[in-house]
């Protein structure tokens, strides 16, 4: 296994690179494909997400793969190499493993403990199996991702260490009060109408608001959303669907509005918001402060070194501290939640008197400070149990195909000797036959069995990679006999779907 993952995420870089990073889906694609050609990659999935962008691949080469995967990453995502490089991270075999399995769990989210991850990861692996760029390792990486996210949610208490990205929002434009008492009869616009939005649209209905509106690019996913909330036995909440044409009328009467589309420029603008409220739209323009110069590392194999001595969160907290916009002031009229990245709200509306703007940039700040769960420490131990199993997995199955191969072999010996012995005694009936070619049979099982059980286990322990070379080196099999097994098994059309 020469696992190597290249990324960033809101832990490594500011919201206004991530943003910027992003990528559409098209976009993802094409990165995977174009990995697949780079000659160091062999498997390729990309994890794209509001808050990060890690690209996975089998490598055979650490140093150019990396350089490989950064370049690429940076040409994508339309940023360039020297402005991306000092918030990329490298991992690589196990510690891509352990960085994988803890995002799967939620360690590394924004929030801790939010679950959306799982389906975003599961989105990422069925990318990868539709481009058949995630072979073997991938689609076995990404399935035990799957799993351990799930037993760390249904085996501790890591849902109490956070909430979903869309709980925590509203409970920031809450401001202190209780969500529900806050939401209670206000009417809600929700903008977009993809998993987030849905999941937004969900727990809206949930605290009790008293109007959704839903507004979509695609008016029958808007509708069909509606229908969900609509449901007999749901929350009752009255929900209606509309043109994205309608917003800024909806605006008018809308008392929070939540968005989170795949649109690359704003859906919401400052002005619109001003006008809606009635408000001087000169208020509403916005001037950051720009952001600090960063000091680029010599090479692109120092990121993991120059992100783990803290440079870049030093970074990171100074460009979040200057680009937070400033809140407007009096009683709030409007609330806004934009989860979108790159964002769907203009940073300007934030400055208008009665309005309320929590952004991803936000939230990041807000949850920085967030107290951890005890029930971290047992995820965290759940990761490393399972960090260390999936290894062993891997470099068990790595011996399979040598196995395979010796037990082929020994059967074709077996087979070949009986030829040969029915021509020397032509007059051996069936059963004399059968009862010979058994027992020779017999014995080469036996005598095989104990040295490939023990090969096996001895394959799985930490430096056990070299036992498939000697068992072939001993046995003199043929390597190509051994690449048929592995590619045989590589092409199984059932193995890893999700």
């Amino acid at each position: 296994m020469s696992l190597l993952v290249v990324g960033l995420s809101h832990r490594s870089a500011p919201v206004s690179v991530l943003e910027r990073a992003s990528l559409a889906a098209e976009t993802q694609a094409k990165l995977l494909q174009d990995t697949l050609a780079a000659e160091p990659a062999v498997e390729a999935a990309v994890l794209a997400t509001c808050n990060r962008i890690e690209l996975y691949a089998d490598v055979d080469k650490f140093h150019a793969g990396v350089a490989e995967l950064s370049t690429l990453l940076a040409q994508h995502s339309g940023v360039g190499l020297d402005e991306l490089t000092p918030y990329l991270y490298v991992h690589y075999e196990d510690r891509a493993v352990h960085h994988l399995f803890s995002v799967a769990c939620g360690l590394d989210s924004m929030v801790v403990g939010e679950g959306q991850i799982l389906g975003q990861i599961k989105d990422a692996l069925a990318l990868g199996q539709e481009l058949h760029t995630a072979g073997r390792l991938l689609n076995d990486l990404f399935q035990q991702a799957l799993r351990v996210g799930k037993r760390a949610h249904s085996e501790t208490g890591i849902d109490r260490a956070g909430q979903s990205l869309v709980t925590f929002g509203l409970e920031q434009l809450a401001a202190g009060a209780d969500v529900a008492d806050w939401a209670r009869g206000k009417r809600a616009l929700v903008i977009g109408a993809g998993s987030m939005s849905s999941l937004a649209a969900a727990t809206l209905a949930r605290t009790g608001v008293a109007e959704i509106v839903v507004a979509n690019r695609t008016r029958a996913r808007a509708d069909r959303l509606v229908e969900i909330l609509a449901q007999p036995g749901g929350t009752g909440v009255a929900a209606r669907a509309v043109e994205m044409a309608a917003v800024r009328d909806e605006l008018t009467r809308a008392d929070v509005v939540v968005s989170c589309t795949g649109a690359t420029g704003l859906v919401l603008t400052a002005e619109a918001v001003a006008e809606a409220l009635g408000l001087d739209v000169a208020d509403a323009v916005e001037t950051p402060a720009a952001a600090p110069a960063v000091p680029a590392p010599a090479d692109v194999d120092r990121h993991a070194a120059w992100v783990e001595n803290g440079s870049a969160g030093a970074v990171r907290q100074a460009v979040r501290r200057t680009t937070v916009p400033a809140q407007g002031t009096g009683p709030v009229r409007l609330a806004l939640l934009d989860l979108a990245m790159p964002r769907d709200i203009d940073g300007g509306a934030a400055r208008l008197d009665g309005v309320r703007l929590v952004d991803i940039e936000s939230l990041a700040e807000a949850s920085a400070d967030a107290p951890m769960a005890a029930d971290v420490d047992q995820v965290r131990t759940i990761v490393s149990d399972e960090v260390a199993a999936f290894g062993a997995a891997q470099r068990a199955a790595h011996i399979t195909p040598t196995v395979v191969a010796l037990r082929t072999m020994a059967a074709g010996v077996v087979a070949g000797e009986i030829a040969r012995l029915d021509g020397r005694l032509p007059d051996l009936d069936e059963k004399q036959r059968a009862e010979i070619s058994q027992t020779v049979r017999r014995v080469v099982d036996k005598l095989l069995h104990a040295p490939t059980v023990r090969v096996k286990q001895l394959a799985s322990e930490p430096g056990g990679a070299g036992y498939a070379d000697a068992l072939r080196e001993l046995f003199d099999l043929d390597p190509q006999t051994v690449a048929a097994v592995s590619r045989a098994d590589l092409n199984d059309p059932n193995r890893g779907r999700s």
